[in-house]
């Protein structure tokens, strides 16, 4: 695998924008690593970080480099900073960033990228999950699937964000409080909005672990997608909200992906 870390303009965000790709290369002779090397219509993963992280996290935390390179897979790494993957109300449109240009930009440096949904996915744990499960649901066109790993990806209860962080930030990221509900930004409202677009669903895969407290809303999103009848996988196990459950089971989420055939468990 190469690893490049990429220097770019962002005119959505208008301003220097860094993300890390790990790339398929033919190696010889180099022990233990030794790879065929894809070279042209490369699967792709767009993988994202959580709060408080960047796109150097998943490199520094995981073997994620080791797990793609069996699999023969481009792995792009970006960053959103605090923006939780959406267009902020203090103009920094991360999502327009992350959905629309992010792609157009690897494309142009890496043309050997495949353009085709059914080997274009995404996942991305805690914040990055809900932000991968928003890639399934607003941008299903792009996707075959993608994978929440203890995802904030049910928000119900206002308290729980504040005992996160004030106010101002959650308001300045996902709205104002008394339109959460209804808010483009939530998750149920997304489902929602999915639903009734009669659109092709990608697959998705929600995994948690059974200690973390982001359990229950990987549960309930599940649910509330095997009832509308989608392509869902929920799975969990012994783990709490770190990354020795994390670089677990992306091994597993890759294996999903990318060899698992396309159904509902």
């Amino acid at each position: 695998m190469a690893l490049l870390e990429i220097g770019a303009y962002s005119n959505v965000l208008e301003m220097e924008v860094s993300f890390n790709v790990l790339l398929p290369q033919a190696t010889k002779k180099t022990v233990g690593t030794a790879t065929r090397g894809v070279t042209e219509d490369i699967p792709v993963l767009y993988l994202l970080h959580g709060m408080g992280q960047n796109h150097s996290i998943w490199l520094r935390k995981s073997s994620i480099e080791r797990y793609a390179s069996h699999h023969e897979i481009a792995v792009v790494m970006p960053s959103t900073d605090l923006g939780f993957y959406t267009d902020t109300t203090y103009d920094m449109k991360y999502w327009q960033y992350i959905s629309e240009e992010l792609p157009k930009i690897v494309h142009e440096f890496f043309p050997q990228i495949t353009y085709k949904r059914e080997k274009t996915f995404a996942a991305g744990l805690s914040m990055g999950g809900y932000g991968a499960v928003k890639l399934g649901l607003l941008k299903p066109d792009n996707f075959a699937a993608v994978a929440s790993l203890s995802g904030a990806v049910y928000f119900n209860d206002i308290e729980n964000f504040l005992a996160v962080r004030d106010a101002a930030y959650w308001e300045g990221v996902l709205g104002p409080f008394d339109q959460f509900m209804t808010s483009k930004n939530n998750p149920s409202q997304m489902l929602k909005d999915f639903i009734a677009s009669g659109k092709m669903s990608p697959r998705f895969f929600l995994a948690c672990g059974t200690e973390d407290g982001l359990h229950p809303a990987s549960q309930y999103m599940a649910h509330k997608m095997r009832q509308a009848e989608m392509p869902v996988t929920f799975e969990d196990g012994p783990g709490q909200h770190d990354w020795v459950f994390w670089d677990q089971w992306i091994q597993r989420v890759l294996v999903w992906m990318l060899e698992e055939k396309p159904g509902e468990n």
